[in-house]
């Protein structure tokens, strides 16, 4: 099946094939209800909210205020002094919200110790609301609990917010026996009784542990207790299903929610079903999508172009990348960095290493600046053609540059030089990755460990062992 990239929805660019699916009669029926629906969408757009960071003021305000790293970095330094009761409110609340939305949560517990401190604080729900969803996303549940009781304490009643951050919290890290405790003591609470929002935090808890077991039971509990799955709860659902390659289940979901007639497919819905199928490497079925979502006034967006030049690449069909990157420009979508990212990673991948170099230079030509993937993307490609003679030019340039290497392009480069056998070299990268305040984690030491195995570098591995010890000794944030 051809891929028709088009303008304005044309429903005779259909197959017959896709005509004929089971599907055909309730995609015919979603049709009909055309302009109406398309107007819908985007009058809910105009209305949906801005969101706002920990001070309530719109994030557009609060990236103007104090902004800067030494701003940041000078609060964190009176974090552990008990002395700093009299700081500037602003500035660290600014400091707060940087480190919260930047998800570094010992800088944020730090930084909101300090805040305790203060004379003028007053404890906020939302700001704890805040504090546990970060802790959620990096899977440190032993401090939400921390952080909940400290709440308690304080004399501050819980709200749904917090209870259902909290349930985030343990279900993301694997605590699901803990969240489902959690939703059956909100359940308790007048004004705390969980909601849909509440139910599509669990169900994507389930889908990123892959307990889809549950989703059907949760599914009854949410309709037992009068609610109702949105737009948000399905696109949990499809993306769950759609990630763990369970396409017919990502497919029911998604009927289901067109049967609904209360939730409309959004770019969201989209995106999840075309990297399902592109992933998978069913591209007609992606190619089937897109005019689909196109006929039911679902506009791409720079992702889906991103997904679907990753899944052309991914499948070696270059000729429709190029063509992808074609109707990008006409349709005047500007490459981000995660495009030239993807392009150069599928060359890379592929050995064609003159493309490789041709997107990046076109990348820093249109003036994109490249990132620390963009890096690890280079040494991988090099280090698959056999090139490693190039790697430390990648390495100068990125010394020349504001680009700040992070764990997974000196685990690059180390395994680069380690599958080479050139342990001497991966050694020298393991200290310059400490240089530059990069912490080792698990795959750097199993990578090394690897290296010296492979050379009968024995002794190595134990001083590397030691090396680990110490790194887990590390002494742990304290915050309560």
């Amino acid at each position: 099946m051809e891929l028709r990239l088009i303008d304005p929805p044309n429903p005779r660019l259909l197959s017959s094939s896709s005509s004929s699916s089971p599907s055909s009669s309730l995609l015919t029926l979603w049709r009909r209800r055309g302009r109406s629906l398309l107007l819908l969408v985007r009058a809910r757009k105009r209305r949906s909210p801005r969101s706002n960071g920990l001070g309530g003021e719109p994030k557009r305000e609060l990236s103007h205020i104090l902004r800067t790293e030494a701003a940041v970095l000078g609060v964190e330094k009176r974090a552990g002094s008990a002395s700093s009761t009299r700081l500037w409110p602003r500035a660290v609340l600014e400091a707060l919200e940087s480190s919260v939305s930047d998800n570094r949560w010992e800088s944020a517990l730090e930084i909101f110790g300090l805040l305790r401190k203060q004379r003028w604080y007053q404890p906020k729900s939302r700001t704890y609301a805040r504090l546990l969803t970060m802790l959620g996303k990096c899977r440190q549940p032993e401090h939400a609990t921390s952080l909940f009781r400290a709440m308690l304490s304080e004399g501050v009643k819980p709200t749904l917010d917090v209870y259902t951050s909290l349930v985030g919290a343990y279900g993301f890290s694997g605590l699901l026996e803990e969240a489902f405790l959690t939703v059956d003591e909100m359940k308790t609470i007048s004004d705390c009784k969980p909601d849909e929002f509440t139910f599509s935090i669990l169900i994507n808890c389930c889908c990123k542990l892959r307990r889809f077991d549950y989703i059907p039971t949760l599914l009854t509990e949410m309709s037992y207790l009068g609610l109702e799955c949105n737009v948000v709860t399905y696109n949990i659902m499809i993306d769950g299903y759609g990630k763990a390659g369970m396409l017919e289940d990502m497919e029911n979901s998604l009927f289901d929610m067109l049967e609904n007639g209360r939730c409309l497919p959004d770019i969201f819905t989209m995106n999840s079903i075309l990297w399902a199928y592109g992933n998978y490497g069913t591209i007609a079925e992606m190619e089937k999508w897109y005019n689909e979502f196109q006929l039911m006034g679902v506009e791409p967006d720079i992702q889906t172009f991103n997904i679907m030049i990753k899944s052309y690449g991914k499948a070696g069909m270059h000729e429709k990348l190029r063509l992808v990157l074609q109707y990008m420009k006409k349709r005047f979508f500007s490459p981000t960095v995660i495009t030239f990212n993807i392009i150069i990673e599928c060359f890379g991948r592929g050995g064609n290493i003159k493309e490789m170099e041709y997107y990046f230079r076109l990348m820093k030509i249109q003036g994109v600046k490249p990132n620390s993937i963009t890096y690890c993307s280079l040494v991988s490609g090099y280090s698959k053609a056999g090139l490693l003679d190039r790697v430390p030019a990648i390495i100068r340039q990125t010394e020349n540059t504001d680009v700040v290497l992070d764990t997974a392009f000196f685990n690059c480069v180390i395994n680069a030089y380690g599958q080479a056998g050139e342990v001497k070299i991966m050694g020298e990268m393991f200290e310059l990755m400490k240089e530059k305040k990069c912490k080792p984690d698990d795959v750097t030491f199993a990578t090394m460990v690897h290296a010296y195995n492979a050379q009968g570098m024995y002794e190595a591995v134990k001083l590397l062992g030691e090396k680990i010890c110490r790194t887990e000794k590390e002494a742990s944030v304290k915050i309560f």
